[in-house]
């Protein structure tokens, strides 16, 4: 039987720590890597193994809740349940983390200041797609300067 809430608590720390030296250290190619394959990697990892053991009946879910994703009912009772609150909020984290991950190569590449791109990374840390919508604002001016195919 897996313990939700200490997964749940697991996948969070893994993202934050990601953040963090996304955020803060000096992009090495290493530590570009590391947040790649050890932060995205293994929450993706964490969400398919999940996700298959609870849809096949391998990880048992005494909580219930289907997997129906055609209803807003459906949608609701499996986020009812501590299993499908966790698997969709690690979904949420290594999507968002990508993002991130690729905002800031990207920032990086088009010469774009790390303290513009720090709030914009924690924007889409705590809000994924509206960080993801100012970046994608901000980074036009950036990427016409240095040509649009770059």
């Amino acid at each position: 039987m897996i313990d939700w809430d200490a997964l749940f608590s697991m996948v969070n720390g893994l993202a934050l720590i990601a953040w963090v030296l996304l955020i803060f250290l000096p992009r090495w190619p290493a530590l570009l890597s590391g947040v790649l394959y050890l932060g995205v990697g293994l929450l993706c990892l964490i969400y398919a193994a999940s996700l298959i053991g609870l849809l096949s009946g391998l990880i048992p879910n005494p909580e219930g809740g289907g997997a129906d994703f055609t209803t807003i009912e459906g949608v609701q009772a499996i986020f009812a349940t501590k299993a499908g609150t966790t698997i969709g909020w690690t979904h949420y984290l290594a999507f968002d983390l990508f993002v991130g991950l690729w905002i800031a190569r990207d920032g990086d590449a088009k010469k774009v200041s790390r303290f513009i791109q720090a709030p914009i990374l924690l924007a889409t840390f705590m809000a994924g797609p509206l960080g993801l919508l100012v970046w994608l604002g901000l980074r036009e001016p950036a990427a016409r300067k240095q040509g649009r195919f770059r």
